[in-house]
Order: C-alpha cells, then sequence, then structure tokens
C-alpha cells in the first residue's frame, strides 16, 4: 500500500506545481477583451474589463490588426489556461481526499 501512496503523493506534487504554472500564464496575459461598436455608421473598438468588480469599458479608437491579433490570441489562451486549471484543481481535490484517508495530508 505505500507504493501506491507514495506514487499519489508524487502526482499530487506534479499537480500543485501545473496549478501554479497554469495560474502564472494567466496572470501575464494582457487583461480584459477588445469589443468592436458600431456609433454613427463607424466602428470603434473598446477594452472590456472588469476592475474591483465592475465591469469597466476603455475606448480604443480604431485598433491595428496586430493589436487585435494579441487580444484574441490572448483571449483563446485564457481560455486554454482557465480550463485547464480548473481540470487540476479537481484532480487536485480528488489526491487530497484519496490520499487522506484516515489521516491529514
Amino acid at each position: 500500500m505505500g507504493v501506491i501512496k507514495g506514487v499519489l503523493k508524487e502526482e499530487l506534487e506534479n499537480s500543485e506545481r501545473m496549478k501554479k504554472s497554469y495560474e502564472r500564464e494567466l496572470a501575464n496575459l494582457p487583461k480584459g477583451s477588445l469589443v468592436k461598436k458600431q456609433r454613427r455608421g463607424r466602428f470603434y473598438f473598446y477594452l472590456i474589463l472588469r476592475e474591483k468588480g465592475k465591469v469597466k469599458s476603455i475606448y480604443k479608437g480604431k485598433v491595428s490588426t496586430e493589436a487585435l491579433d494579441k487580444y484574441n490570441q490572448a483571449k483563446a489562451y485564457r481560455a486554454k489556461y482557465r480550463k485547464l486549471l480548473s481540470q487540476v484543481k479537481k484532480q487536485i481535490r480528488f489526491l487530497r481526499s484519496t490520499l487522506r484517508g484516515k489521516e491529514s495530508v
């Protein structure tokens, strides 16, 4: 039984390292997302983000295609890392409850 417990502890450590890595990657991504809005027949971009629990819109005007690509790519990465983070958190909960048994981890 000791071998299995050792493997589970090692997997728990790996999962916690992965969690920290995903959180670090999410923190490095630019905040918010660009939204295209039409005003009086013209298109303008706004940066939508959450600040202190409130949604905030910041006018960006006309945006270069490079900046637009950057925010679209960040949006895709953010979705990817959030999904991975959710999965690894579930795995950590499972491993902790499995390891705990009658003793604390």
